[in-house]
């Protein structure tokens, strides 16, 4: 009977995760989305591990094939979050490599790293990263790289990482002003409004607004 890799049941959760994250369900979807050439032994083999249940063509997680799932998940958007603002790389060979990051890394790494990238609430993509118990106790053992703009000390400069509005609308006018993910800036006063240096500009923006930009912080 052929032995299936922990890697390769790993991967089948993660798919599922991603189907039902895009609300796309059905036995004939999961099957047809995998690249397994055997994920019909790979879905019997998760059954029989008590990760998912199957009622027709309806495939869900157990409590703990969601857990399992949930990590995968996070480890995997992390490691992109990693790849893409620390070491800046490509984006063709970010998700390649967070693909064998997901496997490898232990839940206490995960954490560190999630903390050293100040909590960030996605992906490059977009896509939201599971919350873990550093994000609920906001650690600060570890200097994050990456902080909202309102945490930066005035005089510092930083290029924006990612901003996440509260209102999907505001994305337009801060880009409109030269306030948009890759823009480098310095932080020239905080109170009564976050004033910044954009290029040769000088813009304002509301305290609550700078709550939501992220920045990674430069030499």
């Amino acid at each position: 009977m052929e032995k299936i890799s922990q890697e390769r049941l790993e991967e089948a959760l993660e798919l599922l995760w991603i189907l039902n994250e895009e609300k796309k369900g059905g036995m004939k979807l999961f099957k047809g989305c995998s690249d397994d050439d055997g994920i019909e032994s790979v879905i019997d083999e998760l059954e029989t591990k008590g990760l998912i249940t199957i009622k027709g063509e309806e495939v869900q997680f157990t409590q703990e094939g969601r857990t399992i799932a949930r990590g995968i998940i996070r480890r995997h958007r992390l490691a992109e979050r990693l790849f893409a603002d620390v070491f800046e790389m490509k984006e063709e060979s970010i998700h390649e490599d967070a693909c064998r990051m997901e496997h490898i890394l232990s839940e206490e790494l995960t954490d560190s790293v999630c903390t050293f990238l100040g909590h960030p609430p996605t992906c490059p993509h977009g896509k939201p990263i599971p919350r873990g118990e550093c994000c609920r106790k906001y650690s600060t053992s570890i200097e994050p790289l990456v902080v909202r703009l309102i945490d930066f000390e005035v005089g510092e400069k930083g290029r924006i990482t990612y901003i996440v509005p509260t209102e999907p609308s505001r994305i337009n006018r801060l880009n409109s002003i030269g306030i948009y993910a890759g823009s480098e800036l310095k932080l020239l006063r905080k109170w009564p409004s976050v004033v910044l240096q954009v290029d040769e500009t000088t813009v304002a923006v509301d305290p609550e607004i700078a709550k939501e930009i992220f920045i990674k912080r430069l030499s």
